[in-house]
């Protein structure tokens, strides 16, 4: 662009000192030139543009849009294998899984951070949120078949010996635990790994982005590239798997997690849906009209776990807990007697 403004300014420029002899034609070449060069100015002027990198972690997708020119695709990479090393059940050497295999391992900056986190979720919902539930919720065996599969009320017994975060503790970076007792941090990860991705931009300066894992989402500033807010849908629940998004929502400088319990679910000889959501205090599927739970808060973590818990917790629950909780904004989509959707915000969640 800056070539060819140059040539062509050079090209009117001579043009208008040969024809100093024609006053009229002077004129006219100088508004010419006028015209030109305002038109270069702002054709010149750059736009607005983010950068926008994705691809899979967590046995999910990612998307990261933020409003630099520098790709940081690398960093966010060795970010996510810092997090799963830490805390993936999936990765038979990560530090989650020696432990839960009960093998000494001084666990890392990142586990003690969302084992804190959990702890004081776990207190404040009375142990609706609990990531020792893991092992129950394992061998319930929530797979595609979708249907209830029966276990013997022993071994359901036997395992609910190890469940509750309470018999739990942390000493010099490793954690103490009874050897039955199998953590999972899949409920509050996925929004951890969110925030790790977050901060890791403020750090770069960066004061407009989103970040989305599997649909968990944080944003700050705004959108530069559209000049607006960052918008969000909220999914309208659909037990056939088809993606239906009610309604578009802005988020400012907050995180949002969803949790829907129409999308895992098993149905027994009555008709009746039970959630892949296990009640930490019975080992069985909790059986609850809330369908979709969304959650808006300062941290992704916090947004994620509380959507979990809220799910266990149920609808009149939730509701009591968020009138003394009010920096959680919540929009819940439940099930009737009529078998009708109604939807409900609660503490100023957007519309």
């Amino acid at each position: 662009m800056t070539q060819r403004f140059t040539e062509e300014t050079q090209r009117f420029t001579e043009l208008f000192l040969k024809s100093n002899h024609d006053s009229n034609l002077s004129l006219s070449v100088a508004k010419t030139l006028c015209v030109f060069l305002i038109f270069i100015s702002f054709s010149c002027k750059k736009e607005p543009t983010n950068t926008k990198l994705s691809g899979s972690v967590f046995g999910t997708s990612y998307s990261v849009i933020y409003d630099s020119d520098v790709n940081y695709e690398k960093q966010f990479d060795s970010l996510f294998a810092i997090v799963n090393k830490s805390m993936s059940t999936y990765i038979p050497d990560s530090d989650i899984s020696k432990l839960n295999r009960n093998e000494p391992v001084t666990v890392d900056s990142h586990f003690l951070h969302v084992f804190n986190a959990s702890n004081e979720i776990y207190q404040a919902t009375e142990g609706a949120f609990d990531p020792t539930i893991g092992a129950i919720v394992n061998a319930w065996d929530f797979g595609p078949e979708g249907k209830i599969i029966a276990l013997d009320s022993v071994k359901i017994d036997s395992l609910m010996e190890g469940v509750g975060f309470n018999k739990v503790s942390v000493q010099n970076n490793q954690i103490i635990k009874p050897e039955i007792t199998f953590i999972d941090f899949n409920a509050i990860a996925k929004g951890y790994g969110v925030d790790v991705i977050a901060v890791f931009l403020e750090s770069k300066n960066i004061k407009n982005y989103l970040v989305e894992i599997g649909g968990e989402i944080r944003t700050r500033g705004k959108n530069k590239e559209k000049q607006s807010d960052w918008k969000v849908g909220v999914e309208l629940p659909n037990f056939d798997g088809e993606q239906i998004i009610l309604n578009a929502i802005s988020l400012h400088n907050e995180a949002m997690a969803t949790s829907g319990t129409y999308r895992k679910f098993k149905v027994d000889e009555n008709g009746n849906r039970y959630s892949h959501i296990i009640d930490a205090k019975t080992g069985y599927p909790s059986k609850t009209n809330l369908l979709s739970i969304s959650v808006l808060a300062k941290d992704c973590m916090s947004a994620d776990a509380y959507a979990t818990a809220f799910k266990a917790m149920g609808l009149e629950t939730t509701k009591s807990f968020l009138k003394t909780h009010t920096d959680l904004k919540v929009f819940l989509i439940y099930e009737n007697d009529a078998k009708e959707f109604e939807t409900l915000s609660i503490n100023g969640f957007p519309e």
